[in-house]
């Protein structure tokens, strides 16, 4: 029969709350397999999946190796522990030319035969099937792998697809991530769902100064992020008013700064609704002029409760590398800009100093505008 052999790393480390992370684990799979037909089934530190359609046996793949959580998996037959059925099943995987050896996992203590003489007794049957393979055992082009449970139950597999790996999402809390149409944030998105953090998004947008296309893209941008965060909302708040008062009343130099402040404060609101413990950013230090550690600090002033940056520390060239592994890459880079990008000062101010920058934000209704905004959400949820 065939199966798919899906297997966690870092819950192993847990403890006493580890059936905590496993159902939180099994939910996810089961979710992102909801419009298939299969059964499933747990087998120690490991779960598999049987009876379902062979056609969609990749579909099925592809979900399952962009659930965090998930190690790896494994296209496998599973067979009762009986050496003439695990050779039988072998030969099903061995290569037809080139280098192999055959490893073996011996779960099952009971099994008459050690380890090495599994593999010397199906690697013979092999060898006669196909003289022309050669057996390298430290080198090989390919491996047959064999793991006998506890069960009576084998499996035998050749190769090990790797997964995204993390904790499974809902075990680190909730998040807002602030999320632009850029290269960054989707990233800081990934790398935090990658934690298991359950998030929820706010785009700040500035019509009719950018356009809809700018708005649909960052919508886009979501839904390639739900592949991985499983759920996904995207609060769109209106912040043209905001920067437009900023603009007209505000030094050209601190519009940057004062915008990121109002953002941080609305993005700080939304968590608070919705029950979530921190704000998310795409910020990498140094980055731009908005990145320095004066103007985080400036921003984070505003904030009572923890703010995520999971890309401070990682320069353009390594975010890129992460944005076309997960795919927003070629989505970040379409020609609409978002709010961030209007009313740009020549020179913006690099090292605010708070005391600056709490005399120029004196000027405007904080609150009212804060409230304003607030009031024209648009909760959009990615199907």
């Amino acid at each position: 029969m065939k199966v798919i052999i899906i297997r966690y790393s870092e819950i192993h480390l847990k403890g006493n709350n580890r059936d905590f992370f496993e159902s939180a684990l099994v939910s996810n799979i089961k979710t992102v397999l909801k419009d298939f037909r299969y059964e499933f089934a747990r087998s120690n530190a490991r779960y598999i999946i049987r009876e379902f359609d062979q056609e969609r046996l990749y579909d099925i793949v592809d979900a399952i190796k962009n659930v965090f959580g998930v190690h790896s998996l494994s296209i496998a037959e599973e067979v009762s522990s009986d050496l003439n059925e695990i050779s039988r099943a072998a030969l099903l995987f061995a290569p037809q030319s080139g280098t192999f050896k055959v490893n073996t996992n011996r779960a099952d203590k009971r099994f008459p035969l050690r380890s090495m003489e599994v593999s010397a007794e199906v690697g013979g049957d092999i060898l006669e099937a196909h003289p022309n393979l050669k057996v390298d055992l430290y080198n090989p082009e390919h491996t047959v792998s064999i793991d006998i449970r506890e069960n009576g139950k084998t499996f035998v597999y050749s190769e090990t697809i790797k997964a995204v790996n993390g904790m499974p999402v809902g075990t680190g809390g909730k998040g807002i991530v602030m999320l632009s149409g850029g290269i960054d944030s989707p990233v800081a998105a990934y790398m935090m769902a990658k934690r298991g953090m359950t998030l929820r998004a706010v785009h700040f947008h500035s019509f009719p100064y950018t356009s809809l296309q700018a708005r649909q893209k960052v919508l886009d941008l979501a839904k390639i992020i739900k592949k991985y965060t499983l759920h996904m909302t995207v609060d769109v708040v209106s912040f043209t008013e905001i920067q437009t008062a900023i603009h007209e009343q505000c030094p050209e130099e601190y519009m940057i700064t004062i915008m990121r402040r109002f953002m941080m404060r609305i993005a700080e609101r939304i968590a608070k609704l919705h029950g979530a413990g921190a704000v998310i950013t795409g910020e990498s230090l140094g980055q731009v002029a908005s990145q320095t550690l004066e103007s985080i600090t400036s921003t984070n002033s505003v904030a009572s409760i923890p703010v995520f940056r999971p890309l401070i520390g990682f320069d353009k060239d390594e975010i890129i590398e992460i944005s076309q592994k997960i795919g927003t890459f070629d989505t970040s880079i379409l020609p609409y800009e978002d709010c961030c990008t209007i009313f740009l000062p020549k020179r913006p101010v690099t090292k605010p100093r708070l005391e600056h920058v709490l005399k120029v934000e004196s000027v405007l209704d904080v609150d009212t505008l804060v409230e304003n905004a607030l009031s024209s959400i648009e909760s959009v949820v990615i199907e």
